[in-house]
């Protein structure tokens, strides 16, 4: 394995023999008996530098020292509520200083907060508190109206924290609502780190659950610095006078640590901006709070290079631009780096491993490419059968480094299937030349869509489920520009116009029965859906007739 860095300030360091202990599970040789709380990745600005600004936004403006007040308030109030260490608290959170503050306070009070996608619909929401078995959640106030009834029957759930609110709400019989304001105001602004060791959990996040029940994923105390001092340190080389920017949400790994892990671990400051980002706000922000560092996904950087307040927007203040998630296409690089005089960086990662793995740099880069591999990361491409395979050669990537997930929650077959010893089987399929590494596809038939997984079985079926429907198929659609996009094949039933007022009929029934980006970007309508000989839809037809078009 490539060299592991030490962590200084988490007062730990890596050990190159990786040991497992659990069946499936991967176990790092760490020292169990040393202190390691994450937290400090926060908390060691109060010695260092506490004026500097930690947070900015349309919210408010915070220092290091109100923010490590702040948190100290969250973890002294989630302990007097009566919580046990270890205990999970679910998070429904916007992009405001409540985020960050109440996720240090929990960690550092030895308690471990569940990162949750803003968009779940309560369903699922539901199934999320029941399996983290969270006793409390802490919801946006704009996102309240989430928790209802159905999201939390049968849970554990008996307090709801309402985050930038002034008073509680009610949510059902025998849940007790409080402000976030009132939940922390009278409980002390310090508050020292549990004896956490590294191994020990952190944070928790949920797959998108592309191929059945969404997984959680577990991460521990040594995770995040281990991200700061691989890929943050050798990539990015942020400083105190530093400002980052991130477009996509904390809940997201890859905005987690965009927003929170690498300005901390270095004293910069980060701008938050709630809502929803679209084009006119993020530029509007960028000329307001001038960040140094921005981060997006191509689907942002297409959205920006063509929005019309793009030409007149001050880009000056940048001095770093980053993508990953998807492939970023020569033509929306070029766009971008004509618009604002940045060419950006494009890097790889999973919520697996927490952050980026593969990464092109600003002096080294490859179109097309996910770049080379990380300082503090080792990845291998496998056969079927688990050779590695040859240079050149097509082959499913394996990775490992000390930041990836030991284990998913309550789920030991989807943990055995996937962390092999201390490896993460990806299920992504790459060619390797000179170093850099070019995404092929999935090993199975999953479709990134927007930086995120989806089953195209899945939105088949949901569609299926349609009064309007007769029949429909799902499939991957590879734009000009290489972005991946789902196309929708219907045949509706008699009567049904296909028209345009059909197309956004469909699109609304799939974003409230799955999420918004699961919504196919192409629908269209035919008499009826090619099958083979056997009854089943002719698949390959589709792609075919799909590609004769294009």
């Amino acid at each position: 394995m490539n060299d592991i860095p030490k962590n200084d300030y988490f007062n730990t360091t890596a050990i190159k023999d990786p040991v497992s202990d659990t069946p499936g599970a991967k176990r790092f040789g760490f020292d169990k008996s040393r202190h390691c709380n994450a937290s400090e990745i926060l908390f060691q600005n109060l010695s260092r530098n506490p004026d500097l600004i930690a947070v900015t936004g349309p919210t408010e403006t915070l220092t290091y020292a109100e923010l490590c007040a702040e948190a100290a308030q969250w973890g002294n109030a989630f302990s007097a509520a009566g919580l046990k260490r270890g205990d999970r608290i679910s998070m429904l959170l916007d992009d405001t200083p409540r985020y960050p503050s109440a996720v240090m306070g929990a960690i550092r009070a030895g308690f471990v907060p569940v990162l949750l996608n803003t968009q779940t619909r309560p369903d699922l929401l539901n199934y999320y508190l029941s399996d983290s078995s969270s006793p409390m959640v802490v919801v946006e106030a704009t996102f309240a109206d989430a928790i209802t009834q159905e999201a939390i029957d049968g849970t554990k759930i008996d307090k709801v924290v309402i985050a930038n609110s002034d008073s509680g709400s009610e949510i059902g019989e025998n849940i007790d609502t409080i402000s976030s304001s009132d939940f922390i105001s009278e409980h002390s602004v310090k508050l020292d780190a549990v004896d956490t060791g590294p191994e020990d959990m952190a944070f928790w996040m949920y797959s998108s659950g592309s191929t059945g029940k969404p997984k959680g994923i577990v991460h521990l105390q040594h995770d995040m610095a281990y991200t700061a001092e691989t890929y943050a340190a050798s990539i990015l080389k942020l400083q105190p006078g530093d400002r980052c920017f991130s477009v996509p949400k904390i809940f997201f790994a890859y905005g987690f640590g965009n927003a929170i892990t690498f300005p901390f671990a270095v004293g910069a400051s980060v701008v938050l901006l709630p809502g929803r980002p679209d084009p006119k706000r993020i530029l509007t922000a960028i000329e307001e709070y001038k960040p140094t560092a921005f981060f997006a996904l191509p689907t942002v950087y297409t959205a920006l290079a063509h929005a019309e307040e793009t030409a007149s927007t001050d880009f000056s203040s940048l001095r770093l631009s980053l993508s990953a998630a998807e492939i970023l296409s020569e033509d929306v690089f070029n766009a971008w780096r004509d618009a604002s005089g940045l060419e950006a960086i494009e890097g790889l990662g999973s919520t697996e491993m927490l952050h980026i793995y593969l990464s092109n740099t600003a002096e080294e880069k490859r179109l097309g490419s996910a770049g080379k591999v990380v300082a503090g990361y080792e990845v291998k491409l496998c056969d079927q059968d688990g050779a590695e395979v040859t240079a050149g050669e097509d082959g499913v990537m394996w990775v490992r480094g000390h930041s990836s997930a030991p284990l998913y929650w309550n789920r030991p077959d989807k943990t055995a299937e996937t962390m092999r010893e201390d490896w993460i089987y990806t299920g992504d399929r790459f060619i390797e030349a000179d170093g850099f590494y070019y995404f092929q596809g999935r090993a199975d038939d999953l479709v990134k869509v927007s930086g995120q997984w989806v089953w195209p079985l899945e939105v088949e079926r949901c569609l299926n489920e349609n009064e309007a429907v007769q029949e429909a198929a799902v499939l991957a659609h590879a734009l000009e520009d290489r972005r991946t996009v789902l196309r929708a094949v219907v045949a509706l039933c008699e009567g049904v116009e296909g028209d345009d007022d059909t197309r956004l009929h469909l699109r609304e029934h799939i974003k409230h029965h799955l999420l918004p980006f699961k919504a196919p970007r192409i629908i269209e309508f035919v008499p009826e859906l090619p099958k083979t000989g056997t009854g089943k839809i002719d698949r390959q037809v589709l792609v075919n007739n799909n590609e004769e078009k294009g």
